[in-house]
């Protein structure tokens, strides 16, 4: 058995990005970036007007009010085809290419309209109305760095930089096989003995998509050895990560780990001193990872976001640092001493800082509906008051 430090740190090494793919922009949303984007072309490209209003000349403006000849119109993706006289002004619309001529944009509520003639009442003052070329981004400029996911924001900056496909980090595959003879999907209960929903892989299979997983499949299978072997078989071909729930405990029919044997697994930790969770596992066979989770509930899902969440978000070129953004805050609440083994406290936030929750059982469902973080107990650590800070890790 290996400290946390220790187990999260082989983690930590495990979670190297995978290799980069080219994707079509509609379906880059989310994905990590895995080459900048890069301007293929300068924006705006010539001068275009920022508001409603007429294209001037300053010096047909300097004596105002004057009356100029309304002698066109320019729309955004429609430019005026001409170039403006001394003496003409052109009605604009916002984003439209000025005209040859230009000085400025006067906009609309300065202006009165009288049928071909615009009047100007006064002589502009202050800005320009006009956007230069080049003023957001050149061709060439670096929109979005690699390493960042594509959330609303950059994918606008992706279509405007004029790129119709991106380099994206490789989602990792996970699929999920929930072991247990009395495990049921939920809403279809089995007619020959009692069972319980199953609910472990619904999520495990959210966090995974939250840090930037794909999760190919999920499965629910019984106790059976030969039928989990083969199950382990296909599930390797498939995935990246292989996550199995339950089974692994040394009861006569625990057999998580027994189901990769045929396949060569090979240990990286086996059981961990923390609480809950303790008999957390990570392996390799055939490729790929399989990480082993307890089959309570909520131990399944503190193990998850401590180890699996790191992992995925590493490979996803995240980087697993991403997911273990430790930070101190104050207790609202009170907490024990803590045993031998460090402990993961399902927590709440409050106004002012975090309080734990009052069931902390590792099988407690309806619980984690209330818990949002993790405080972190340390072995040994004594009994901490309303005030005291605590480490939290967002749940």
């Amino acid at each position: 058995m290996i400290s946390f430090e220790q187990a999260s740190a082989l983690v930590a090494d495990l979670a190297q990005a995978l290799p980069h793919e080219t994707v079509g922009l509609a379906l880059a949303d989310g994905r990590i970036l895995a080459k900048p984007i890069v301007a293929r072309r300068t924006s705006p490209a010539t001068d275009v007007s920022a508001m409603d209003g007429y294209a001037a000349r300053d010096d047909d403006l300097a004596e105002a009010p004057v009356r100029l000849a309304v002698i066109g119109e320019a729309y955004a993706g429609q430019a005026f085809d001409g170039v403006m006289a001394p003496g003409s002004c052109v009605r604009i619309f916002t984003g439209a290419t000025a005209p040859i001529g230009t000085d400025r944009v006067v906009i609309q509520e300065e202006v009165r309209r009288e049928g071909p003639r615009a009047v100007f009442l006064q002589t502009p003052r202050g800005g320009r109305n006009l956007r230069a070329p080049g003023s957001d981004f050149a061709a060439g400029d670096v929109l979005v760095e690699p390493g960042v996911r594509l959330n609303a924001q950059r994918m606008v900056a992706a279509a405007a930089a004029d790129l119709a496909r991106v380099s994206v980090i490789s989602r990792p595959r996970v699929l999920i096989i929930s072991t247990g003879e009395e495990l049921d999907e939920p809403g279809r209960p089995s007619k020959l003995r009692p069972g319980i929903p199953e609910s472990v892989s619904f999520g495990v299979a959210s966090l995974v998509r939250a840090w930037g997983g794909k999760v190919v499949d999920r499965w629910r299978l019984g106790d059976d050895l030969p039928t989990l072997e083969k199950a382990a078989r296909s599930a390797v071909g498939r995935a990246d990560v292989v996550v199995v729930t339950g089974g692994a405990s040394v009861g006569e029919r625990d057999f998580a780990k027994a189901m990769f044997a045929p396949l060569d697994l090979q240990p990286i930790f086996s059981k961990v001193a923390i609480k809950p969770g303790k008999p957390i596992w990570i392996g390799r066979a055939s490729g790929a990872l399989v990480v082993g989770l307890p089959g309570n509930p909520t131990s399944a899902l503190v193990t998850a976001r401590l180890f699996l969440a790191p992992l995925i978000a590493g490979l996803a070129g995240l980087g697993s640092a991403a997911a273990t953004d430790w930070r101190s805050v104050a207790l609202t609440g009170s907490l024990g001493p803590c045993g031998d083994r460090e402990t993961f406290v399902r927590g709440r936030r409050t106004q002012g800082g975090v309080e734990p929750i009052g069931d902390q059982d590792s099988s407690a469902q309806k619980a984690l509906v209330l818990s949002d973080v993790l405080i972190r107990r340390r072995p040994s650590d004594p009994a901490s008051e309303t005030g005291a800070l605590v480490e939290i890790l967002d749940f």
